[in-house]
């Protein structure tokens, strides 16, 4: 390996793509590898994406990472670095790997490159870029090095390993399948196509070619097994198929013992087949992802700046680029309206098949589909900003991620194979030392079972027992039981909105027994307007009040009243010293005056008298409504009272979650009466109000210390620690980054049906895997002693671990069935 000319420093995540992996074992043994290397910090290894995520710290140089995986007998490569893109071109005219060698250098010295890898066998050059550089500009540097760099759209690793097993799997049945037949023909009728005297031979070199030559990944991941005493699953194959192939070594060398040798080639084969269905299916299961990269826009018509429209790629557009879009065409990249009305279809984004009605300053998302107006969008996001692209990652690192059942299932696989190695060994044994009583069940199987043969010698009846104890035992099907299953759950979620960032959260939400909701902006639109108003000294001057101070803030109580406030002429007005009270209200000077606004009882905490307005005050609590006190230099001087709206899903979302067998609660900041007008609306029964964001957490707390798994579904800042401390943290998209980032399942639109439809999504997932469980185990209790009794023939046994290993793969993509 070439070597490395630049490290990474810092702390950061690398992310590489595997090759060779077969089975969760092989993933144990990469993470083992990569954890053992210095400055790695932690390493999680996903077998079915084939991917592993390294967080290192320090300088790490990559070739010892690869180095690492390379030494436990798999293959890896660079597959991004954080943010950091990674590019292959086609490079033409070198002659020898000192010709690639200096593209190398060449590729290097261009600023913005952080290193680059050139191969004179493949003829590729891969780039890892830490900013964003053109084609054309390493094109350049490589054309005045005296070559040629081609660029096109990136082959698809994935892809081409699936094409390179294909190729694999075909030349393995050309040569096995017609040896097979002949094999049946000469066992069971008698007829023999080819000379007796070279079966033997011809048999033995067909299965050399199928073990040594296309079986050799096993093998080689056979030989590590025994090197590093780390066994995968791939070990009991490549054990058994070595020790089928040795019987006809032996054979040839005058050994009395039956030729097993087509047998490891049939074993191997049928590997082959389970193996390819596997990477099929685990690839349809990650489909979701790459669906939701590839329905993005590929054209944008940009407006040039004398306002003459271009057609540029959109890989092309930068931030603050100006776009036209049409009816009927997608929005390239997220941004927002400056000028038009429409409205967008975002299923792709929220999963909701109704149109949104979007016009100036509304945020619309890449990929989504302009249904009416024509539009100008502002670019506000490129590349990986997007939101696809950031929904992507957030799949990928949430698949990635384990589950306890995974890491239980882990463990068990990891005892499971030298379990099994050791029954294998006994079951050699004991045929050796017990042949006749183990002779009976031959002799009384023998007639139902046509590969049953009494007549075979001690050590080839040993043999055959053991091989078929090694081949049945395989637990490729449990070790795929979970993560299939969370892959297509995931992707399942993402297509309907609902992005969970861990599998621990998806394995915790099947268990959930209360949901907590915040009420504004949650449970309601969060867009509440001014329904009444108490002003002695006239509206005007509480007007110019109450913008002053709540014009900085966003919360949706502050927007509304300065709505209110600019209808009334007041937006000019200014305040120094706004100090936002957190669950209690704002303080601010204007004018020389210190102006309170916020909740009666703060403003009582600071002295003020609020008897002048309690009847108006009550009224309006019993409507429901928000009530705003304010007072200026200690003295009361008016009120606003404000109403919110009922979200249109939020009552069938508690129908829907009480159907489900899950206890609603609401928790806010809000006063008694207005909190319990809003839950009468939407069907729930208890009502926790007057709540500071601490308070939150209080009865959060208070719930999980009576045993329960509580859920905390939010959207503001102050529902950030209660998120955090909920066992499953539920925010809505369209709230604030932070609760966002709290949280650990986002539902990316304001339909609440989203919540039910997440519990019932981790439901589902959990019902496929303990399924997969429960087959994986059953089939292995009741296969392997059946093998070592010696009833089971290794090609069959072949064959039914790998209809098992695929019988859980499909079951697992049956999911994307449920009905959400």
């Amino acid at each position: 390996m070439a070597e490395r000319t630049r490290e990474m420093r810092g702390v950061r995540p690398l992310v590489l793509d595997i090759e060779g992996m077969s089975c969760t074992s092989c993933a144990q043994r990469v993470k083992k590898a990569l954890s053992s290397r210095e400055g790695v910090r932690e390493a999680e290894v996903d077998f079915p994406s084939h991917r592993a995520k390294v967080v290192v710290e320090g300088a790490v140089a990559m070739e010892e990472l690869l180095k690492a995986v390379e030494e436990a007998g798999y293959r890896a490569r660079l597959a991004e670095v954080g943010e950091v893109a990674v590019k292959t071109y086609r490079v033409e005219g070198m002659s020898c790997t000192s010709c690639a060698q200096r593209v190398k250098r060449a590729l290097e010295k261009v600023e913005g490159v952080q290193e680059a890898e050139v191969s004179f066998a493949s003829g590729e050059a891969r780039v890892v870029l830490q900013e964003e550089v053109p084609d054309e500009v390493l094109a350049h540097a490589v054309e005045d090095a005296g070559y040629r760099l081609l660029w096109e759209e990136e082959e698809d690793a994935e892809e081409r390993y699936l094409r390179q097993e294909r190729r694999r799997l075909i030349a393995a049945w050309v040569l096995t399948g017609p040896a097979a037949v002949l094999m049946v023909m000469r066992m069971f009728f008698g007829i023999s196509l080819v000379p007796v005297a070279i079966v033997p031979w011809l048999d033995l070199a067909i299965a050399g070619i199928v073990v040594l030559a296309l079986g050799w990944p096993v093998v080689k991941s056979t030989w590590y097994a025994f090197r590093h005493l780390s066994f995968t699953m791939d070990s009991l194959i490549g054990i058994g198929a070595l020790a089928s192939l040795s019987t006809g070594v032996l054979r040839q060398v005058g050994v009395d013992i039956e030729d097993f040798s087509l047998v490891g080639a049939m074993i191997l084969s049928i590997h082959l087949i389970g193996n390819y269905l596997k990477l099929v299916a685990t690839g349809r299961a990650s489909q979701a992802i790459r669906r939701l990269l590839e329905l993005g826009a590929k054209v944008a018509h940009r407006i040039r700046e004398d306002g003459q429209i271009e057609d540029v790629p959109v890989q092309a557009l930068r931030k603050g680029d100006l776009v036209l879009v049409r009816p009927g065409e997608k929005i390239p990249s997220d941004g927002v309206i400056v000028e038009g009305h429409t409205a967008v279809d975002e299923s792709i984004a929220t999963g909701e098949s109704v149109p949104a009605d979007r016009g100036p300053g509304d945020q619309v998302i890449g990929a989504t589909v302009n249904q009416q107006g024509a539009i100008t969008v502002r670019i506000e996001k490129v590349g990986k900003e997007t939101f696809l692209a950031q929904v992507a990652r957030m799949v990928q690192e949430a698949q990635a991620s384990k589950v306890p059942i995974q890491e239980f299932a882990d463990r068990v696989t990891a005892v499971f194979v030298p379990v099994v190695l050791s029954i294998s060994a006994a079951t050699f044994v004991v045929w050796l030392l017990l042949p006749e009583a183990l002779g009976e069940v031959m002799r009384w199987a023998a007639g139902f079972l046509p590969w049953v043969d009494p007549s075979r010698g001690v050590v080839s009846m040993a043999l055959f027992a053991a091989i078929a104890t090694l081949v049945i035992a395989c637990p490729c099907a449990l070790g795929l039981a979970t993560p299939t299953a969370l892959m297509v759950g995931m992707g399942l979620g993402a297509e309907h909105g609902i992005l969970i960032r861990s599998g621990k959260a998806i394995q915790i939400a099947q268990s959930v027994q209360d949901v907590v909701f915040d009420k504004t902006g949650t449970l309601t639109e969060g867009k509440p307007r001014v329904v009444g108003v108490w002003a002695p000294g006239g509206e005007e001057e509480l007007a110019r009040l109450l913008w002053a101070v709540e014009s900085a803030s966003e919360h949706p109580l502050a927007r509304a009243v300065c709505a209110w406030a600019e209808e009334r002429g007041a937006g000019g007005a200014q305040a120094q010293g706004v100090e936002a009270v957190p669950g209690k209200g704002v303080r601010g000077v204007v004018g020389g005056s210190v102006v309170l606004a916020g909740r009666q009882e703060w403003l009582e905490e600071e002295g003020v008298a609020t008897e002048g307005f309690a009847g108006e005050a009550e009224a309006a609590y019993g409507r429901g409504e928000t009530v705003v006190w304010v007072a200026q230099d200690g003295r009361l001087v008016g009120l606003v009272s404000l109403a919110d709206t009922l979200k249109p899903s939020s009552k069938e979302a508690v129908e829907a979650l009480k159907e489900l067998g899950i206890r609603c609660i609401m928790l806010t900041g809000d006063n008694e009466r207005a909190a319990r007008a809003i839950a009468s609306q939407v069907g729930i029964d208890e009502v926790r109000a007057r709540l500071l964001p601490q308070d939150k957490i209080g009865v959060i707390r208070e719930l999980q210390a009576q045993g329960r798994v509580v859920a905390m579904v939010g959207d503001g800042i102050n529902d950030a620690p209660a998120l955090t401390q909920a066992d499953v943290g539920i925010a809505i998209g369209t709230g604030t980054d932070i609760a966002i980032e709290s949280a650990d399942i986002t539902l990316v639109s304001e339909n609440m049906l989203g919540v039910p439809r997440a519990i019932g999504l981790s439901r589902a997932t959990f019902r496929k895997i303990r399924q997969n469980l429960f087959w994986a185990f059953f089939y292995n209790v009741i296969a392997i002693p059946i093998a070592v009794l010696g009833l089971l023939h290794p090609v069959v046994a072949e064959i039914a671990m790998a209809a098992s290993s695929v019988n859980v793969v499909t079951n697992s993509l049956r999911l994307r069935r449920a009905r959400l």
